[in-house]
C-alpha cells in the first residue's frame, strides 16, 4: 500500500519506521523545516517538507494514488483538514486521524474520517477500568493488533528507577505514553524521571513484551 503520514512528530516518526519494516511505500509530510531535515537525515527519501492542509502539497506527493492516510499532527483542525481533503479532493479509500481532545472523536467521525485514535481516551480507559498489575491489553485498533499496551508498578527492585526517560532505552519502538503517580496522570518527556510507586504505561509490540516486563520490572525475560 501507498501510506502518507502527516506529522513528523514522535508518533508519526515510530509509525513510519513500522510502516516501512512491513514493506509498505510510505511517505512522511512534515511542515516544519528544521523537523523535516532532521527526519530525512534518518529516513531518507521517505520525508517530505509541505504542509498536509494545502491542496497543492498534497498533490505533488501523489494523495491521489494513496491507499490510506494518517493524520498524526498534535492539532485537531490540522488532521481533520487533511483527512477532509484526502477523501474530497482525491478521494482516498481509508483516512485516519489522531485526536489530541477525546470529545472531538464524534465530531470526526462525522465529518467523514473513517477512524481515529485518541491517546487520551486510551490512557483514561486504563484507569477507568483498573487494569491490574502486569496486564496486557491488545489494540485492535491499530495495526491489527501487533501494539499493545503495557502497565507496570516501579518498585525499588527497577532498574529504571530514579532514571530520566531519555537514558533508558527501550526495546524495539517501545514508547512510553503515560505516567500515573500518586493518582495524577504524568505526560511524559526526555526529561521526566521515573520513581518507585510509578506505574509506567507503554506501547510496544508483542515480540518486545517480556523484554520490556524485565527491564522495568527488574523481572526476568
Amino acid at each position: 500500500m501507498y501510506i502518507i503520514v502527516i506529522g513528523g512528530g514522535k508518533v508519526g516518526y515510530y509509525l513510519t519506521k513500522t510502516l516501512l519494516a512491513e514493506n509498505h511505500e510510505v511517505l512522511l509530510l512534515e511542515k516544519n523545516s528544521a523537523r523535516a531535515d532532521s527526519l530525512a537525515e534518518e529516513l531518507g527519501e521517505v520525508v517530505s517538507r509541505g504542509d498536509g492542509c494545502e491542496v497543492r502539497t498534497l498533490r505533488e506527493i501523489g494523495m491521489s494514488r494513496a491507499n490510506v492516510v494518517v493524520a498524526v499532527t498534535g492539532d485537531d483542525e490540522d488532521n481533520l483538514i487533511a483527512c477532509q481533503l484526502a477523501k474530497r479532493e482525491f478521494n482516498v479509500p481509508r483516512t485516519l486521524a489522531r485526536v489530541n481532545n477525546p470529545r472531538n472523536e464524534e465530531i470526526f467521525g462525522l465529518l467523514g474520517v473513517d477512524g481515529t485514535v485518541s491517546s487520551t481516551r486510551i490512557i483514561y480507559s486504563l484507569i477507568e477500568q483498573e487494569v491490574e498489575t502486569g496486564e496486557v491489553i491488545p489494540l485492535t485498533s491499530l495495526m491489527r493488533g501487533e501494539i499493545e499496551i503495557v502497565e507496570a508498578d516501579l518498585t525499588a527492585h527497577s532498574p529504571v528507577v530514579s532514571k530520566a526517560l531519555k537514558d533508558i532505552h527501550l526495546p524495539g519502538d517501545s514508547v512510553v505514553a503515560a505516567i500515573i503517580r500518586d493518582k495524577h496522570i504524568v505526560l511524559p518527556s526526555g526529561t521526566t524521571t521515573l520513581e518507585q510507586g510509578d506505574c509506567v504505561i507503554v506501547l510496544t509490540r508483542p515480540e518486545d513484551e517480556a523484554t520490556l516486563r524485565a527491564l522495568l520490572a527488574g523481572k526476568p525475560a
